[in-house]
């Protein structure tokens, strides 16, 4: 609840001020509500050599709604900020080789390094607070670019390990067979140590192609990590990165 409120404090004065900046005589404010769709997963750059192959990925739904508003400052330049509310999700599965984890098999808590087959989902529900330049080509296409801030509503981090072994504590550990059958298995889920407050940036582009109505197209990546630095558990950072192809209906 407080990230809601601080996310929604942000947008209003944002909002604020450009209504601030109309009433003293600037009576171009732009409205537009957008809807769209993440595509792109949460993934360490480069992959380590750890990870040695990616044998599936798929799509959760990772839908956008939103509102922004645009002030311009000139002919071409302005300030755009907005209120998103929006998932990215990503269902992925690796070949792993000594890959430290932390799972548990039955009533068992275990640590180590594992070689085997891993599936993994990973779900965030956030509302994303963008701030970006925005540079005008023409009255049709709009390039914009800047910072953004996402507050976690919702957040999952889980999957499961199997047909392969752990090495319990380090690579020469004991060794603890997984197999492919439910009940041979071992699980994990990190839900609670995911970061709350993320910070990237995004690029992208709007083309106003009838009237109010226009197509987007938006690169957003983070640059924080989904989890914070002290989490030693996955030994990489994972980035989320996601592209977005949407609509936009200018208001005003």
């Amino acid at each position: 609840m407080k990230n809601i409120i601080i996310a929604i404090g942000m947008t209003v004065l944002t909002f604020g001020m450009a209504a601030t900046a109309k009433a003293g005589g600037i009576d171009s404010l732009q409205l537009k509500v957008r809807a769209g769709y993440n595509i792109g997963g949460t993934s360490p750059i480069p992959l380590p050599e750890t990870i040695r192959s990616i044998d599936s990925y798929s799509l959760t739904p990772s839908f956008m709604v939103g509102i922004d508003a645009m002030l311009p400052l000139n002919e071409k330049w302005g300030i755009t900020a907005g209120l998103h509310f929006e998932n990215k999700g990503m269902k992925a599965e690796v070949t792993t080789k000594s890959y430290h984890m932390e799972v548990i098999k039955g009533d068992s808590h275990l640590s180590g390094v594992f070689t085997g087959h891993v599936s993994q989902k990973i779900t965030q529900w956030m509302l994303t607070v963008p701030v970006q330049a925005t540079l005008g080509l023409g009255k049709k296409v709009m390039l914009k670019g800047g910072p953004y801030v996402s507050f976690l509503l919702s957040k999952g981090f889980s999957g499961i390990a199997s047909d392969g072994y752990l090495r319990e504590g380090n690579p020469t550990g004991a060794k603890i067979l997984m197999g492919d059958e439910e009940g041979e298995w071992a699980t994990y889920e990190f839900d609670d140590d995911m970061r709350s407050v993320q910070f990237g940036i995004g690029v992208g582009v709007d083309w106003q192609v009838y009237k109010c109505l226009g197509v987007s197209a938006d690169l957003n990546w983070g640059l924080t990590g989904i989890f914070p630095s002290d989490f030693k558990t996955v030994e990489q950072t994972l980035y989320p990165i996601y592209g977005r192809i949407g609509v936009f209906y200018r208001l005003k």
